[in-house]
């Protein structure tokens, strides 16, 4: 993910000095798209893998939350 990154923010900076070519071009965006879907894979396994607790110690994880962790079969920690 940080080498995508990395060559995002190179293309980027290339783009205000010269500009890109149409395969930088088309390049930039495949990155951007395989970015975007790595970020919001790890977002979802981290909400998958996280327990609301208030502050007496119940368990408050929203229903719609559980219901998910429970389709993907993942036992909280708490």
């Amino acid at each position: 993910m940080h080498e995508i990154l990395k060559r995002i923010n190179e293309l980027a900076a290339k783009r205000k000095k010269k500009g890109l070519t149409q395969i930088e071009n088309a390049e930039i965006i495949i990155l951007r798209c395989q970015y975007i879907q790595e970020f919001r894979g790890s977002m979802e396994e981290l909400l998958l893998n996280t327990t609301i607790v208030d502050p007496i110690g119940d368990d408050v994880t929203p229903e719609k939350l559980k219901r998910a962790q429970a389709r993907h079969k993942v036992k909280p920690i708490w």
